[in-house]
């Protein structure tokens, strides 16, 4: 039993283990009871356990899943809490969640951007420290609004010890890690910046080509083909074949080329893959039926002419030796 000053005030029965709550928090009245519940309730959870509104609404006692997804949406334009679709240093994306103890502005502020896009979780990218920057629909890069960790700072030098005697060496002093100044991650964080504005720059330049691209040929297959009838999105799998050709290096007029040659809205990946090949001269054409036709001028030579590239026309020179025949071919034989 808590003591009390007050007879008419709040008793508080208190155990060791707590989840931490800010006063501030607790009396935010921006937020409904119901948010400033689930917020206790995700913040009680261990790290890397996934926030799911279909898992939160089960259970006796918990409201449904619409009014969980209301509460995560009230978080979320205060800046308590943020979903992310995170781009990890190895390439692999993965959707996870962040929950803070207090209002952080910056998810608040980033909120407001990205709710109203088409996808609504917050893209991250994580940096060579492992801290995470937004990357912004304009392709630039910004805080993720984590404060800095306050473990992180940079440790007291030890006192000076007095010299060992003269007899014994003097024991070697360990060996710390060294930190960086903030000048030197300043300039660090300005070069992964500009990578990263490069990158972005590339990227588009790849996806307005890839636009161009497809929107030509789109528009010359339906005039030339007619209506696409497919069952997937054509126009989509159709621009995704390109840009994945002008990003693996063919040019804009070789992918065209290549369009022209396979002459079906959407090519197989063989198809597309056979006709770049063509229009690069990696390999040679082939006609529809398979067959090259016969030349006898082309086999032979013209008339009064002796095929000197021929090994019979090199072991002898005259070419009466030789008798030709026809062979007649019928169908169904």
């Amino acid at each position: 039993m808590s003591r009390l000053t007050d007879p008419t005030g709040v008793r508080v029965a208190r155990r060791v283990y707590h989840v931490r709550v800010e006063s501030t928090t607790a009396r935010d009245t921006s937020i409904s009871f119901r948010a400033l519940g689930l917020l206790t309730y995700l913040l009680d959870q261990k790290e890397g356990w996934q926030v799911r509104s279909d898992q939160l609404s089960k259970g006796e006692g918990r409201e449904g899943r619409e009014a969980v997804r209301t509460a995560l949406r009230e978080l979320a334009a205060k800046g308590y809490y943020r979903l992310e679709r995170r781009r990890l240093r190895t390439g692999k994306v993965v959707m996870g969640t962040s929950v803070a103890e207090y209002p952080v502005p910056q998810w608040a502020a980033d909120h407001a951007i990205f709710s109203s896009q088409k996808d609504p979780a917050v893209p991250v990218i994580e940096q060579e420290d492992g801290t995470f920057l937004v990357e912004y629909p304009d392709g630039t890069l910004g805080s993720d609004g984590f404060e800095p960790d306050p473990h992180d700072e940079e440790p007291p030098a030890p006192a000076e010890e007095e010299p060992a005697a003269a007899e014994e060496p003097p024991a070697a002093e360990p060996k710390r890690r060294t930190r960086r100044t903030p000048e030197q991650k300043a300039a660090d964080d300005a070069e992964k910046k500009a990578a990263a504005d490069k990158k972005a720059e590339e990227k588009k330049a790849i996806d307005d080509a890839a636009e161009k691209v497809s929107k030509w040929w789109w528009d010359h297959a339906e005039k030339h083909l007619g209506k696409y009838v497919g069952r997937t999105n054509g126009y989509l799998a159709m621009r995704g074949q390109v840009r994945s050709a002008l990003a693996a290096g063919y040019t804009q007029r070789q992918c065209a080329d290549a369009l022209l040659r396979a002459r079906k809205h959407l090519p197989s990946a063989q198809q597309w893959q056979d006709a770049l090949g063509v229009v690069t001269n990696h390999i040679a054409p082939t006609r529809p039926n398979g067959a090259v036709p016969y030349s006898d001028s082309a086999t032979w030579g013209k008339q009064g002419e002796t095929p000197q590239d021929t090994p019979d026309a090199q072991a002898h020179d005259d070419s009466d030796d030789a008798t030709f025949g026809v062979v007649n071919r019928t169908q169904g034989v």
